[in-house]
C-alpha cells in the first residue's frame, strides 16, 4: 500500500493530483486527491467472503477532517468486523435513491465544478441556474417521485412529450438532453449501469435563426440615440451596439477585457465563451466603436 503515516491537514494539502495517502494507525484508511483540487478520505477493507471494497468517507472539509475521517474508518472496519460491507450498503441506497435527490446530487456536483462540458470545463454558473430551472420547471414535476433505477425507456419518451406539452417542442428537447446528462453522471456514481435516455428520438433543441430586419436594425439605432440623450449610462449602450454590430452573445460583451482586444489587426480573443478559447474577427464599425469607447474611458 506505499509509505504509511498519520494523515494530518499537511498530507492532505501535500497531496499530488491522483496521489493517495495511506493511515499509519489505521489500516485501511486513507486519503487521495483526483484530478481536481478535492480530496477524498476511504477506507479499504475485506469483507468476511474475502472481497476487496473501497469505500468513500467523505470529501476534506467539514464535517470531514483527518480526525473525523479517522474516527468514522475505526467505526466502518468495526461494522466489517461484525459482518456487515458498507460499501454493498451505500450502493444499496444509491439504487434507493429517487429522481429528485438524483437531481440534488448533479445540480451539487456541478456546482463544485465536477460536472464538465464538451470542452472539458467546469459548467459555468448560468448554465448552472438554467439547468436548474429546468429541473425545478419540468424533470421533479414529471420523474422526481421515481426511483432512479427503476427509470425506463418508455418513462423517458412519455417525460419528452410532457415536457412539449408544457413548454414546447425545443424546450422537451433542450430538456431531454440535461436529463441525459443526469442520467450519465448517475452511471459515473453506480447508480444504475445504462442511460435510458439513448434509442429515444429527441424532439429538435430548435436553432435561433432569427435575425433583425433591416427596418429593425432602424428602429433599434434609434432607441439607442434615445437611450443617450435620456443619460443612460454610455458604457451600456456601447455595450448593446457591440452585440449588435459583432453577433456576440451578450456575456461575451459584457466580460470582455481590453487586453483580449486587438485593434489592430482587428480581433477579440475570448478567453471564456460556451466553446472555449475563441478568436473572433471584428469589422471596422466594431473597431472604431471600441476605439471611441477606449478614448472616451481613458489609460
Amino acid at each position: 500500500m506505499g509509505t504509511r503515516r498519520r494523515i494530518g491537514h499537511r498530507e492532505v494539502a501535500g497531496l499530488e493530483p491522483g496521489g493517495i495517502v495511506w493511515d499509519d494507525s489505521v489500516v485501511g484508511f486513507g486519503a487521495r486527491r483526483q484530478k481536481g483540487a478535492a480530496v477524498s478520505y476511504f477506507v479499504f477493507f475485506r469483507t468476511q467472503d474475502g472481497r476487496q471494497r473501497w469505500h468513500t468517507i467523505g470529501r476534506h472539509g467539514a464535517p470531514w477532517v483527518p480526525d473525523t475521517a479517522r474516527a468514522e474508518a475505526r467505526r466502518l472496519l468495526g461494522a466489517v468486523a461484525g459482518g456487515d460491507d458498507p460499501a454493498a450498503a451505500k450502493q444499496a441506497r444509491r439504487h434507493a435513491l429517487t429522481m429528485g435527490e438524483l437531481c440534488d446530487l448533479y445540480l451539487e456536483a456541478a456546482r463544485t465544478g465536477r460536472i464538465l462540458t464538451r470542452s472539458n470545463l467546469p459548467k459555468k454558473a448560468s448554465t448552472i441556474a438554467t439547468d436548474s430551472d429546468r429541473i425545478r420547471a419540468h424533470i421533479v414535476p414529471l420523474l422526481g417521485a421515481l426511483k432512479v433505477a427503476a427509470v425506463t425507456r418508455a418513462d423517458i419518451d412519455a417525460f419528452q412529450h410532457g415536457v412539449a406539452a408544457r413548454g414546447g417542442r425545443g424546450t422537451a428537447g433542450r430538456t431531454t438532453a440535461l436529463l441525459s446528462g443526469i442520467f450519465t453522471f448517475a452511471i459515473r456514481q453506480g447508480m444504475r449501469p445504462d442511460n435510458p435516455c439513448r434509442g429515444v428520438q429527441k424532439f429538435a433543441q430548435g436553432r435561433r435563426d432569427r435575425r433583425f430586419s433591416g427596418a429593425e436594425y432602424a428602429r433599434f439605432g434609434a432607441a439607442l440615440r434615445e437611450a443617450e440623450q435620456a443619460g443612460v449610462w454610455p458604457p451600456a449602450v456601447a455595450a448593446m451596439r457591440l452585440v449588435a454590430i459583432t453577433g456576440f452573445r451578450r456575456g461575451e460583451v459584457l466580460g470582455l477585457r481590453w487586453d483580449e482586444i486587438d485593434l489592430t489587426r482587428r480581433i477579440a480573443t475570448l478567453s471564456d465563451t460556451k466553446t472555449g478559447r475563441s478568436i473572433r474577427p471584428l469589422s471596422r464599425p466594431a473597431c472604431d466603436l471600441l476605439r471611441g469607447l477606449r478614448e472616451t474611458a481613458g489609460p
